[in-house]
């Protein structure tokens, strides 16, 4: 197990907190609305967001950073239809999952594997700065959930 500063647990607490915000937000949409897009072109459900997140989080955390690969079809996160605990319970052991990733990472080494392409981005320099850049794409993510959601969940009118 890697010991993590406090400045690296502070982020590494920082990724599940914001996590637990897109579960929550999910977990709140009722079920009928959970596979539900926005009334325009290349929307995605909630139930896609949370899909993608978790997909893109594995990715970065266990295939990119320490060189474990994570099978992920990232299309399919954008065409999914799931029930909400299914759902959900993927979500949880994607957190597990993460959690332990993220306790072994060696914050300030170079990643384990650099995404063709994606050499040249400044946060690829170091494990960490690839963490940073998951919790910029959660944020991004929650954003988005939560606009669905306020939508979806809107008062007939």
């Amino acid at each position: 197990m890697n010991s993590l500063s406090s400045s690296e647990q502070i982020l590494a607490t920082l990724l599940l907190d914001k996590f637990d915000q897109l579960f929550e937000t999910v977990n709140e949409i009722p079920d009928e609305l959970i596979n539900s897009c926005l009334p325009m072109e290349g929307s995605n459900s909630p139930v896609q967001i949370l899909l993608h997140c978790c997909g893109m989080m594995r990715r970065w955390s266990s295939t990119v950073n320490l060189g474990i690969a994570v099978p992920r079809d990232r299309d399919a996160e954008f065409s999914a239809k799931m029930d909400k605990p299914g759902a959900l319970a993927l979500a949880s052991e994607t957190r597990t999952a993460f959690a332990a990733d993220t306790s072994r990472t060696k914050m300030q080494q170079a990643p384990a594997v650099l995404p063709p392409g994606r050499e040249a981005e400044y946060w690829m320099s170091t494990c960490e700065g690839v963490l940073l850049h998951v919790y910029e794409e959660l944020c991004q993510h929650l954003g988005h959930l939560d606009i669905t959601r306020d939508f979806l969940c809107r008062p007939a009118q």
